[in-house]
């Protein structure tokens, strides 16, 4: 394999359709089981690789070198191959960004809930912070990990949050009859953010429109972080205005 996306589950994944649209390659959906996983990282047999859910941490000890995006949040989703060293990135913090951009979503000085804490979660929380929240709030089924706290006390001490943002699998196809949280328990939220793609619209997005909030899915950040991959891949640079250009392609293609 060339390029490609490894992660345990791909059957969901779009990654193929966005790559082949912005870069000249052929692009690999590579599923590994986590037995699989270290002798492919060992074999180093690619060029360059997207990372996704559950390897996004688990790749670091493999990395000669990590830039300092990705240091920083201790999560990688883009691997470059440079004469058998292996260079690791972050582009899911500049793609998270791009989206919540384009939505007009502000967090400056807001209230902020980030709910999962898995390798999704590091570079949101980076953003988070970035992009100037007052308080986020980290809210995850496994709490052994200082700093997250359970959805019930979120429910019950958090309720005034502005910004909710999902990083968990809840509401993913399949299961698209799940939702992470019921809104009801937020009135004053302004905006939801859900990094999942597929559906194009959750069940959680779906609720913060009925209830008169933004609701977004991460169709923009999947494509936006996989273009800023691309320029890692291959040395070069794209206009931003390929990746509204392929959300809407997408959109067309799946509605």
């Amino acid at each position: 394999m060339k390029y490609g996306l490894i992660g345990e589950k791909l059957g969901h994944s779009y990654s193929k359709i966005i790559h082949e649209k912005l870069a000249d390659y052929t692009y690999d959906l590579c599923p590994l089981t986590k037995e699989e996983f270290p002798a492919f990282m060992e074999c180093r047999d690619f060029t360059a690789i997207n990372v996704t859910i559950p390897y996004k941490q688990d790749v670091i000890p493999y990395l000669d070198h990590m830039d300092e995006n990705a240091a920083a949040i201790g999560a990688v989703n883009t691997i470059v191959n440079r004469n058998n060293k292996l260079f690791g990135y972050n582009t899911d913090l500049p793609g998270f960004i791009y989206m919540v951009k384009q939505n007009g979503i502000s967090m400056k000085g807001k209230k902020v809930i980030v709910l999962g804490n898995g390798g999704a979660a590091q570079a949101v929380k980076a953003a988070v912070q970035k992009l100037g929240a007052s308080d986020m709030i980290i809210v995850g089924h496994r709490v052994m990990k200082e700093g997250v706290i359970t959805y019930e006390e979120c429910f019950e001490k958090y309720s005034d949050a502005k910004i909710i943002i999902n990083t968990s699998p809840v509401g993913m196809y399949p299961d698209t009859d799940a939702s992470p949280v019921d809104l009801a328990h937020f009135p004053q939220c302004e905006a939801v953010l859900d990094i999942i793609y597929n559906p194009l619209t959750t069940k959680l997005t779906a609720q913060a429109k009925q209830l008169g909030m933004i609701g977004v899915t991460g169709l923009e950040m999947l494509v936006a972080q996989a273009k800023y991959a691309v320029e890692i891949f291959l040395d070069t640079s794209l206009d931003d205005s390929i990746i509204a250009k392929i959300c809407r392609e997408l959109e067309t293609g799946l509605a």
